[in-house]
């Protein structure tokens, strides 16, 4: 071989070699964890936690608490990734990001910008969606429609769009309440702007619009990711139903209108993907309905008002049942199991009240609104409950998280970490 050739090759392996290594370093620098819950209802968007095992039941006294602090005014639920806490609420007049060491509630950083919010109803007046980390980024969107990224070592500010101003959507009844989603390099909002910006995918890197679609109001659902055939689609729940779209360029496969006859209600459980079946949920009189998933528009499988009505909490799925919160909150939920293939109600606890709930490792784990944590097997046969523990004062309405173990979970002023690892 002549001794050009050969010097080529060389020099050709060496870039492989260093650019491998490259590759890996970045890899290590931004590790994948399964027991991270980085966005709204946890990695996988189902309410469901596949981290390290957790204790099979608690002292007497409940969990053991690891540390806790007072926070502001939010119904925005705590998320945690690579041991930092992002914690998203209102301060005075601030909507304030922070940033916690998740393990010992160690202040890191803290972002904040001024929020002239007023909630028509009197009720909080912080921050509605979660935040979602990605990679080494922060997303964030507050009441009034701001949309935020930062950095997540150090909280600098990477970009924002005030969406409010930009996209001229309605107040709503409760202000913007989706949690940002993000797929691939898009970040995907229920906007509710008219002219063709209901839904809105941004740029992660610039927060440059890659595309718009659609133009009914926000509900207060926030959207969802799933392949079904081989092919990747954004569903949105939004003042009109179920809207089916191509992540990457905003393509409409289907709107199939799922609302009730009341304007004065909202829409606000997550759709719950099962393979290719979609489970879609609400309250005030329209109740819940079973599809089967296809592009030209999904086939009703069941329906009914009297099975599992959502009001705000997303149910989740075990081996073949759903589990979830049926009724009004403010009337007084009844927490069920019904059977995924035909919505019969196996059992139902009447007059539960509201809350939240998230499905470990074939466990629920349920979080009231009255501050009590619960576990039970998620079993079709009947209800069997530990004792629950008090682990906030009343008025829980934020969603948990679960990370390695750790319990985090907020009340309408104090944030909670919890260890439901087994005892060593």
């Amino acid at each position: 071989m002549p001794e050009s050739g050969l010097r080529a090759i060389l020099a050709f392996s060496v870039k492989a070699i260093f650019s491998s290594l490259f590759a890996i370093l970045i890899f290590l620098a931004t590790p994948l964890r399964a027991g991270d819950w980085p966005q709204f209802l946890g990695p996988t968007r189902n309410g469901s936690y596949a981290g390290p095992p957790l204790a099979a039941a608690w002292p007497q006294e409940g969990p053991p608490r690891v540390w806790q602090k007072k926070v502001g005014q939010g119904f925005s639920g705590p998320v945690a990734a690579q041991n930092k806490l992002i914690l998203f609420h209102r301060l005075d007049d601030q909507e304030t990001v922070e940033c916690l060491e998740a393990s010992t509630g160690k202040p890191l950083w803290a972002f904040r910008y001024p929020t002239r919010y007023a909630d028509d109803f009197g009720f909080d007046e912080g921050p509605r969606a979660t935040p979602a980390i990605s990679e080494q980024t922060v997303l964030t969107f507050g009441a009034e429609g701001m949309l935020h990224c930062l950095d997540l070592a150090s909280g600098k500010q990477i970009w924002s769009v005030d969406t409010k101003k930009r996209f001229d959507p309605p107040k709503g009844f409760f202000g913007a309440a989706c949690s940002p989603l993000v797929e691939g390099d898009a970040v995907l909002i229920n906007v509710g702007g008219g002219g063709g910006a209901g839904v809105v995918a941004f740029d992660k890197r610039t927060g440059k619009v890659l595309w718009k679609a659609k133009s009914a109001e926000a509900s207060y659902s926030s959207p969802v990711v799933a392949a079904v055939g081989g092919r990747r689609y954004a569903l949105f729940f939004d003042r009109n139903g179920l809207a089916a779209l191509d992540p990457v360029t905003g393509r409409s496969f289907f709107e199939f209108p799922w609302t009730p006859a009341n304007r004065s209600s909202v829409n606000a459980a997550t759709p719950l993907v099962i393979r290719d079946e979609i489970f879609l949920s609400t309250s005030y009189g329209k109740g819940a309905i079973l599809l089967r998933f296809q592009e030209k528009g999904p086939e009703k499988i069941w329906s009914g008002d009297d099975i599992l009505s959502n009001h705000y909490a997303t149910s989740v799925h075990a081996d073949g049942f759903l589990y979830g919160f049926d009724g009004r909150q403010e009337q007084g939920c009844n927490l069920r199991c019904v059977e995924l293939k035909t919505g019969k109600v196996r059992w139902s606890q009447d007059g539960f009240g509201g809350g939240t709930l998230m499905l470990a490792n074939q466990t629920l784990l349920i979080l009231s609104e009255k501050g009590q944590l619960l576990m039970a097997p998620a079993s079709p046969e009947s209800f069997r409950p530990l004792p629950p523990a008090q682990i906030l004062p009343f008025g829980v309405r934020a969603y948990p998280a679960l990370a390695d173990g750790l319990f985090y979970a907020r009340s309408k002023d104090t944030l909670a970490c919890l260890d439901l690892r087994p005892k060593k």
